[in-house]
């Protein structure tokens, strides 16, 4: 399977930078940073601050340890840098996709990215990994496609499941799942157009 030594610890900083930012996003001036769809094309740096926004510490510390998680999953995957690029470009990507919701007025929130950054990882690991490791990525993709599936991200825009004290906008999680398919299929485009770039033969 091809290895990417820098591309792991290039994607343990992406999640480190997305932990830290999110740690430190003031959740006082929410209106300032959140995604609102009225703004997007007068303050397009929305796309990105509204991902580090959390609304509670009960918000903020699951999506910590999501992030992690996460984290994890592309160190065992054995990411390149490809996708660590498709991850960047999934994080933006994934608010702009909240526009299929216009009726969405305001969100915060990393778990839209972080759904990118496992589909990210997993379609990473069904294109080039093989035998247990590829049925891992496809298991994870799969599952991860019927947790978003499930969650109906088609209905009401904002949901209140029990044991959260936020309300969940399932379309994020959506848009974050095709976010993360779209740009690993363009970082798989890009891996075979060079095959001998960024990888280097696993011993």
């Amino acid at each position: 399977m091809p290895f990417s030594a820098e591309g792991r610890r290039a994607w343990i900083g992406l999640a480190a930078l997305l932990a830290a930012a999110a740690g430190l996003a003031p959740a006082a001036a929410a209106t300032s940073i959140d995604w609102q769809p009225a703004l997007v094309w007068h303050e397009p740096w929305r796309a990105w601050s509204a991902a580090l926004l959390h609304f509670s510490p009960l918000h903020l510390a699951a999506n910590l340890v999501g992030t992690a998680a996460v984290a994890a999953f592309g160190w065992f995957a054995r990411v390149p840098a490809s996708s660590v690029v498709a991850w960047a470009v999934a994080w933006p990507l994934t608010q702009l996709g909240l526009l299929a919701r216009p009726d969405l007025l305001h969100y915060g929130g990393l778990s839209g990215v972080l759904h990118a950054g496992v589909a990210i990882a997993a379609i990473h690991l069904v294109v080039a990994g093989r035998g247990r490791r590829r049925a891992i990525g496809a298991a994870t993709a799969l599952l991860l496609t019927a947790k978003v599936l499930s969650e109906s991200p088609w209905g009401d825009a904002l949901r209140h499941p029990a044991g959260w004290d936020i309300a969940v906008a399932p379309i994020a999680h959506a848009s974050g799942l095709l976010a993360g398919f779209m740009t690993a299929a363009g970082a798989a485009l890009l891996r075979h157009r060079q095959p001998t770039g960024e990888n280097a033969t696993a011993p």
